[in-house]
């Protein structure tokens, strides 16, 4: 299962510039664990940083301009960090599995003249087999929509050999007219149509580019949590579905699915749910005669069943996520914003170790990114997979990992929990 060893914000609202884990050019630090958690005070910037992987995935389903106007953003010149001119930058350092080797995508986005946001640079890049000293191979490179990508899953020469900036049009020019047969063979002259579309989501649906479709199809499996209670209450058309969608409206069409695909699976998570919440006892699915599908709670001691009307928040929202963490094929990155809400505090250290059962299984389950208010949730968690972000002087947000404190790594190692040390204000900037 692919995963994100780090990644980095520029420019995006209270991120002015802020790196998690590992980069190709920062490879002193740690890589990011497969559960991660990033916790601090309101206002500090967990929601946007929540958000910012959502508006990468939407610049990838349905370009920049769209997702700048997506979800309430507000329009480019709102998600720009302020007193910034830009340009919004991105970057993803990730692994396709354990052994392979580390793929680096950067994206930049600009405003044009018009005011308009368009995809000023983006590059894929990975180091060749058996490098690993040297700037890495760069398989794509577009430069205002405009640059060269190489094709096949094959590596030949470096594109930009000579340093960071080079002559992307020249290369251009030199490929177009014939002059280096070896390079004109192997690199393709690329030039999108529209400057604010990604070139990944249009090079990533071509057979010839195997390695650039693999990472299109890797944010494209993100999922994003926006579940409401409300949405998974809702009475949807009968029919199974095999994936929870990012609002879980569609839970009884999943329990629908998993009934007839997956009874084994559904029969554990009913286990593990009567663990949770004493008295559920069998949860199935009824179709009305309209065609619709109540989701059915049978609880121990009533002849009657209850519906997912009927059932609290709390309930539906761990039914719903030991759902989506025994989806047969889980998405390769999992992000939910404070799933603590609603639900009892003792169920919090029991769902992050669910989380993270699931992040380091043998199965290969999903990368696990979720932020926090609940510092009974943190008990639970290592210092190495806990971030703290704050508010600095300027009102920027700055982030740090809890295991870089050492006087934190040692109370926890004497048995103190972390999210008690984080309520005591230990994990505060001192």
């Amino acid at each position: 299962m692919a995963k994100i060893e780090g990644f980095r914000i520029k420019n995006f609202r209270a991120l002015r510039d802020v790196t998690l884990g590992r980069l190709w050019n920062q490879q002193q630090f740690e890589p990011l664990r497969p559960l991660t958690a990033v916790i601090g005070k309101n206002g500090a910037g967990k929601s946007t940083l929540f958000d910012a992987f959502g508006f990468l995935s939407d610049c990838l389903r349905s370009g920049v301009e769209e997702a700048c106007d997506a979800r309430g953003r507000g329009g480019f010149e709102k998600i720009l960090s302020q007193g910034n001119s830009g340009p919004l930058e991105f970057e993803v350092y990730y692994k396709e599995d354990l052994r392979a080797r580390p793929i680096t995508y950067e994206l930049s986005i600009e405003m044009d003249a018009s005011g308009r946001p368009y995809v000023l640079k983006e590059r894929l890049r990975q180091r060749r087999k058996g490098q690993t000293h040297g700037r890495p191979f760069s398989f794509l490179v577009l430069n205002e929509g405009k640059g060269v990508a190489w094709k096949g899953g094959n590596e030949g020469r470096q594109i930009d050999e000579t340093g960071e900036e080079f002559d992307l049009f020249g290369l251009m020019e030199s490929l177009k007219s014939g002059k280096d047969r070896e390079e004109s063979r192997e690199t393709e002259v690329v030039e999108l149509e529209d400057r604010r579309k990604l070139g990944i989501a249009t090079l990533g649906s071509l057979k010839q580019h195997p390695r650039i479709s693999s990472f299109r199809r890797f944010i494209e499996g993100w999922y994003l949590s926006y579940f409401t209670p409300d949405a998974a209450r809702s009475l949807p058309l009968a029919g199974p579905q095999k994936h929870l969608n990012v609002h879980a409206d569609n839970l009884s069409n999943v329990v629908q699915f998993m009934e007839r695909e997956h009874p084994k699976r559904l029969q554990g998570i009913l286990d593990r749910i009567a663990e949770k919440i004493p008295g559920v006892e069998k949860i199935d699915t009824e179709k009305t005669r309209d065609g619709r599908l109540l989701l059915r709670f049978n609880d121990r001691g009533f002849q009657d069943p209850f519906y997912a009307q009927q059932m609290s928040d709390g309930t539906l929202k761990v039914f719903a996520y030991l759902l989506l963490l025994e989806d047969p094929t889980p998405p390769p990155f999992l992000c939910i914003e404070e799933p603590e809400n609603g639900l009892y505090h003792k169920l919090l250290e029991s769902l992050a170790k669910e989380f993270r059962a699931h992040a380091t299984g043998k199965r290969g389950g999903s990368q696990v990114f979720i932020t926090t208010h609940q510092p009974y949730l943190v008990d639970a968690l290592e210092p190495e997979e806990v971030w703290i972000l704050e508010k600095g002087r300027d009102g920027f947000s700055v982030i740090r990992r809890a295991s870089d404190d050492d006087i934190v790594k040692s109370l926890v190692g004497e048995g103190l929990p972390l999210g008690g040390l984080w309520y005591s204000d230990y994990l505060d900037s001192r």
